[in-house]
């Protein structure tokens, strides 16, 4: 082979790999004096549903693991055991004919033949993976019983270490009765360190037989919400500061089959009238996170609401015709007015009696999930049903669509959905850029780089932040997105699906770095898009620019996506004054492979800085493998 041929080869090689360096130093020009649109007010959200125990064993607070005995979808008792002290002797058996009411009409019937005050028997619960249990800490709780006869005596509860059996907390019912009743119970700790290597205990001291029906323990909460959430894992989404949610979910809001859809009458009211439903993911919900719990999780961040409104169609099964779709129809409009309605309306009354007669904000329903699924293209049957109730009720409504329609029926929103690699999204960063603006607006409803496990590794961070600095760009036309899914738990059974934005187990948790760039360009957003232009484009470099109009602050992401520094020219058009000093906010990484974990769970995490020497025209560097966004001044 010829010298001159091993030289061009060698260049293409380089120039395929992203190894080459461009000879001309990238010129971004920012022009203030040509605005190109505004900034969606929410454009970064949540997307949640109930996978890899997101709620149950995840977000949602309570400790008791299957409380209703119906954790295989008939009734087991999953996760309790026979709990027996010194000579104490129980056996227990499942008891379908009798239970705490009509939708829970089960329970474990034990069978205590020997016990006294010292050796006791009853049954224990081991918790999702564990129970967290802190010092000096309140727990409330409660559980409906029922003895064969009144001289049962009282029962214990107790909160015990599994290792060395020490009481953590203890309290006593007194004497139950033959009939189905609840008891509310208190238990607070000692000075025992926080653990989450404990068991909740119910035990009585005399032979006989008793009725175990649904059970609950909470922590304190956010909030202090009654049946509320874990306080970490709601503080963590805090720090999003997320503007909306999508709830309930995808497949969860779907299921597999149309009974078990997100039936959300049957997630409202108490406990005891909600009878639990199988989730797609393989196990089963609770329903303790039901439609007011995801509007009280709203409202606790701040957060609009959009709700997500079953459309007739299932991973498995779907309506066949119009008038089949008649009553998922009045449903919709039924689960908006317990959303919106006053308190003179049928559901609107319904909510005040669940305990909140303030109508809820509402501005977006969705209608469906990822019906592109549907291969038989029924959506276009579905949907204008839909559509024309809604308008015609709650014209005030922004209507999304889960795939393009055709006809009449035109919606507000389309929702799209991204599952890629890193190198797809940074191939596609343009994705948006020259998309039609006279059609619906977008929702990203639905993406991640699929990279790392259980949460993502900074590689897959880089490919996220490469495509949020498109939708930022485009941000006019792409009014919301979200990443999915939200949640996971790291034990082992907890994850359906990998990787996930958050990660924690029964004591604690942690951000991914796909996190942390969330953080970052979610709280680093203007509500204009200035004009921009980067010159000599380097491989695997990206950027998105916004500004707030009143106070003038610049926010600029810079994405570099290679292992090499990425020098630019700053070029400012426009703007009365630039500060010579601004904030400079760095998420690195050494290799695209590192991540964060349960054991090291800040080892990526942004950097707070400053940057100087800005002006009209300055240079700046950005080293390899990094997120950054530099925020500065540019006058009024």
């Amino acid at each position: 082979m010829r010298s001159s041929c091993r030289v061009l080869l060698l260049t293409a090689l380089l120039n395929c790999s992203g190894l080459a360096q461009t000879t001309a130093t990238p010129i971004l020009t920012l022009d203030l004096t040509k605005i190109q649109g505004k900034v969606s007010p929410i454009l970064y959200g949540l997307m949640t549903e109930e996978i890899n125990y997101s709620y149950d064993g995840g977000l949602y607070a309570e400790l008791i693991r299957n409380r209703s005995f119906r954790d295989n979808g008939r009734g087991q008792p999953f996760h309790w055991f026979i709990y027996e002290t010194g000579n104490a002797d129980a056996s227990m058996a499942m008891d379908t004919s009798t239970g705490p009411s009509a939708a829970l009409p089960i329970s474990a019937a034990v069978t205590v033949r020997a016990a006294n005050e010292k050796e006791q028997a009853g049954i224990t619960n081991e918790g999702y993976w564990g129970m967290r249990i802190d010092p000096r800490t309140t727990y409330n709780g409660f559980i409906y019983l029922k003895a064969s006869s009144a001289n049962m005596g009282p029962v214990q509860v107790s909160l015990i270490h599994n290792s060395n059996g020490e009481v953590l907390a203890h309290t006593t019912i007194p004497a139950i009765t033959s009939n189905w009743k609840q008891y509310p119970f208190a238990l607070t700790s000692g000075a025992s360190s926080a653990s989450s290597e404990n068991r909740l205990v119910f035990s009585v001291s005399r032979p006989g037989r008793i009725w175990f029906g649904l059970s609950s323990l909470f922590p304190p909460t956010y909030h202090n919400r009654k049946n509320g959430n874990r306080i970490d894992l709601m503080q963590t989404l805090a720090d999003m500061k997320p503007a909306f949610l999508r709830f309930p979910g995808g497949d969860y809001l779907e299921g597999s089959l149309i009974d078990n859809r997100f039936q959300w009458k049957k997630t409202i009211g108490p406990f005891e009238d909600r009878p639990t439903h199988r989730s797609p993911w393989g196990y089963v919900s609770s329903d303790g996170m039901g439609l007011l719990e995801f509007l009280e999780w709203c409202e606790d961040l701040h957060m609009e609401p959009v709700l997500g409104l079953y459309a007739g169609y299932s991973k498995q099964q779907r309506v066949q015709t119009e008038k089949e779709l008649e009553p998922f129809v009045a449903e919709a409009l039924e689960e908006i007015e317990y959303v919106i309605g006053d308190v003179h309306t049928t559901w609107g009354a319904a909510r005040a009696r669940d305990g909140h007669p303030e109508p809820f904000a509402l501005h977006y329903v969705e209608v469906g999930n990822e019906d592109y699924h549907d291969l038989s293209g029924s959506y276009q049957m579905r949907f204008p049903p839909f559509f024309q109730a809604i308008r015609k009720k709650y014209p005030q409504l922004k209507i999304i669509a889960t795939t393009p329609v055709h006809g009449e029926a035109v919606p507000d929103v389309v929702d799209d959905h991204f599952y890629r690699t890193a190198s797809q999204f940074f191939d596609d960063n343009t994705h948006y850029d020259q998309a039609d603006r006279k059609g619906p607006k977008i929702f990203v409803g639905e993406w991640a780089t699929i990279e790392g496990g259980p949460t993502p590794n900074f590689n897959a961070a880089l490919g996220d932040a490469a495509w949020m600095t498109g939708m930022e760009r485009n941000s006019d036309l792409v009014i919301m997105s979200c990443y999915a899914p939200l949640f996971v738990n790291i034990n082992t059974g907890g994850t359906q699906w990998q990787p996930d934005l958050i990660g924690y187990d029964a004591m604690t948790s942690y951000g991914s770095p796909s996190y942390y760039a969330q953080v970052l360009f979610s709280n680093h957003l203007g509500d204009e898009i200035p004009g921009s232009h980067l010159e000599s484009a380097p491989v695997r470099f990206f950027y998105s620019v916004t500004r707030n109009s009143k106070s003038g602050t610049m926010y600029l992401k810079l994405v570099n996506a290679s292992d090499q520094p990425r020098p630019i020219q700053l070029q400012i058009l426009g703007g009365t004054s630039i500060s010579q000093t601004g904030k400079r906010f760095l998420l690195s990484a050494r290799s695209p492979l590192e991540t964060n974990s349960i054991e090291k769970p800040r080892s990526i995490v942004p950097v707070e800085g400053t940057i100087t020497d800005i002006s009209r025209h300055f240079a700046h560097t950005v080293p390899p493998y990094t997120i950054e966004v530099l925020e500065f001044g540019t006058g009024r």
